[in-house]
């Protein structure tokens, strides 16, 4: 996944006043302009920093590890918006793991009052966030990453085992999302055609399923893929989205 400051795990909270934060708020990145990562519409791409994952492929190391490549005021990022809302049809929110963002139904809030269409971007293991923002109607489209099949997730992906808290936000986003899609980043040892196998029927049915070659030009741990470690072909690419195909007919290959 690509992907301002960490919040600690725990229960809901009522989201911050974001009008209060923007002064000493940052985010980690902004692109003003993408035709690629909202499907269907113009969007501007707002980055925050900090994850609660290690993926060793992770294509944005230094939003996983906590760093701002930029450090841009909260309060620039909405006056930007304010002044371009004509011209965009809606943002995304990725990062690192937005989830963990304190402000982050705070700032869907102030994104829907610009009349912008949200994306969240989101690994899925803080479904509680996901449900609230669902709930709270602020968000259009969720992406989930599903890295592995969910009773494998733990190091060196993540600390800790997080099957339940997986399988509660699939079912989460199929049953109540507005739109949404999973993907999966394809790389060994973490997917092969079992495992394959055991994602496309935990995502039956799914609207949108994609999978992503690996490219090992940017990851986060660069010394787990050793020679042609974690690459897997073309061909391979192409069994994998035909197994996934039985079970999710809405699979592609991005």
């Amino acid at each position: 996944m690509r992907r301002a400051a960490v919040a600690e795990a725990g229960c809901v909270r009522d989201p911050p006043d974001l009008k209060a934060a923007k002064a000493t708020t940052v985010v980690a990145g902004l692109h003003k302009n993408s035709l690629i990562d909202y499907p269907g519409k113009v969007s501007a791409v707002v980055f925050v920093s900090g994850c609660n994952f290690r993926c060793p492929y992770c294509h944005n190391p230094e939003l996983a590890r906590g760093r701002y490549p930029q450090k841009i005021p909260l309060a620039d990022v909405l006056d930007f918006l304010d002044r371009r809302r004509a011209l965009l049809d809606g943002v995304v929110i990725t990062g690192g793991e937005p989830t963990l963002w304190p402000h982050l139904s705070a700032f869907c809030q102030e994104l829907k009052q610009l009349k912008m269409a949200v994306k969240l971007d989101t690994n899925g293991s803080r479904p509680h966030v996901i449900r609230q923002l669902i709930q709270e109607q602020r968000v259009d489209y969720i992406a989930m990453d599903i890295k592995t099949r969910p009773d494998r997730y733990g190091p060196p992906l993540c600390d800790r085992a997080e099957a339940t808290l997986v399988r509660e936000s699939i079912g989460l986003i199929m049953a109540h999302a507005r739109d949404y899609e999973f993907r999966t980043t394809c790389v060994a040892p973490f997917v092969d055609e079992p495992i394959m196998a055991h994602i496309a029927k935990a995502i039956s049915g799914a609207r949108r399923y994609f999978l992503q070659p690996f490219r090992p030009d940017l990851v986060l741990d660069r010394g787990y893929f050793q020679g042609s470690r974690g690459r897997l072909s073309d061909a391979r690419l192409d069994g994998l989205r035909s197994i996934a195909l039985s079970d999710v007919p809405a699979c592609r290959i991005r």
